[in-house]
């Protein structure tokens, strides 16, 4: 099942930039290499804010939680900069239009 991932960032006080930019600089080399091995259908970053947007496919809802425990900002101890994690179940937009044709009938 398709799922959408909205994460935002947010730089403790106190955390220099070096610290946070190390830290999402090796979070950015997993996300790509996981874009490449196809575990991460797609991978965008919101410009202008510390967000980052991505597909994944998951089978599931186990999936979800090794997926987000298996990143490298959980595993070096740095979750606590992970300011939201917004999972979104997405559907095809195919299987809906064939529904909205029921829908329409009925109506």
């Amino acid at each position: 099942m398709l799922f959408m991932l909205h994460s935002k960032l947010a730089k403790p006080e106190g955390m220099s930039n070096k610290e946070f930019y190390g830290v999402w600089e090796k979070e950015a080399e997993a996300a790509v290499a996981a874009l490449k091995a196809g575990v991460i259908k797609a991978l965008y970053k919101v410009p202008g804010t510390p967000e980052v947007v991505s597909i994944l496919d998951v089978n599931s809802a186990d999936d979800i939680d090794h997926a987000v425990h298996g990143l490298p900002i959980w595993k070096l101890g740095y979750s606590h900069i992970v300011a939201e994690l917004k999972w979104t179940p997405l559907r095809p937009y195919e299987n809906w239009a064939a529904d909205l044709k029921q829908l329409a009938r009925e109506g």
